[in-house]
């Protein structure tokens, strides 16, 4: 009598292997973001108590809020996705200056541009830049394929469309005012626009992020962006201005102005001076 052979073991078949996500591409996209809501709440954050009304006092500071609350989604995004699992507060008071990848535009010190831009007319031509600017980009990463960021977009879409409007109308009011506020607003666009061509740059992140279904081509919002701004500028009674004779660059690289030392100094020295403290 012979033994019964048992069937073989059915193999079972190999596990798909997922596609490798661009987890770096991903984490280094919500910080350039991140970084640049965090610096401009910083920057905003000096309206306290300094803005012509006490309403206008509320008015940046709830602005400079909203930003951060973008800030802390990304920056907390971000330390998840590059394996560090760095927190929003190690992302933003235990990095150095090379370390920041803002754009120049959101670092400057609205109190130290030189003449009659200084002040709350450079900040509301800059409001006017950078909010249209970022409308545009979280419309668009609304459909993200990361749903973190889509859903950071999806929230901060109409906070950064009230920034717009309130910017318009500052814009309108002073550029078709008095003379002198005429005068002030026309220098304030004009202190803007070196810093406006580093925001369409495509730097390798941005395109690696736009190319996984990530990120948007910064270069694909300009036509559009611009194009609303000039379109501004004209109802308020002001000129565009021509191309200017320099533009800032190497943001997104870590190589920053003279004036952000300054700002990180501002902002991170009670959290280093007292590592690991709450309140």
């Amino acid at each position: 009598m012979t033994t019964p052979v048992e069937p073989p073991t059915p193999v079972e078949p190999p596990t798909p292997v997922e596609p490798v996500e661009p987890v770096e591409t991903h984490a280094h996209y919500c910080l350039n973001l991140g970084d640049d809501a965090l610096i401009y709440a910083q920057r905003l954050g000096g309206w306290i108590s300094r803005a012509p009304q006490i309403e206008e006092d509320m008015a940046l500071g709830n602005i400079g809020l909203d930003l951060l609350g973008q800030a802390r989604a990304l920056l907390t995004r971000s330390g998840e996705l590059d394996g560090t699992q760095r927190s929003e507060d190690d992302l933003a008071y235990f990095r150095d200056e090379r370390q920041f990848r803002n754009l120049h535009l959101v670092e400057q010190d609205q109190f130290e541009i030189a003449g009659d831009a200084q002040g709350f007319g450079f900040e509301m031509a800059r409001l006017l830049t950078f909010s249209t600017y970022q409308c545009h980009l979280y419309a668009a990463l609304t459909s993200s394929t990361d749903q973190v960021i889509a859903g950071v977009a999806r929230k901060a879409l109409k906070e950064v469309t009230y920034h717009r409007d309130h910017a318009r109308q500052w814009v309108l009011r002073l550029g078709d005012g008095t003379d002198e506020s005429h005068r002030r607003m026309q220098a304030s666009i004009q202190a803007v626009s070196p810093y406006v061509a580093e925001i369409f740059d495509d730097d390798a992140v941005s395109v690696a992020a736009s190319e996984s279904g990530a990120g948007v081509l910064p270069s694909s919002l300009r036509e559009a962006v611009v194009s609303e701004v000039n379109d501004l500028i004209g109802k308020a009674t002001l000129t565009v201005p021509e191309t200017p004779r320099w533009r800032s660059r190497g943001g997104r690289d870590g190589v920053h102005s003279s004036v952000m030392g300054y700002l990180l100094a501002e902002m991170q020295h009670i959290a280093r001076s007292h590592p690991g403290a709450t309140w």
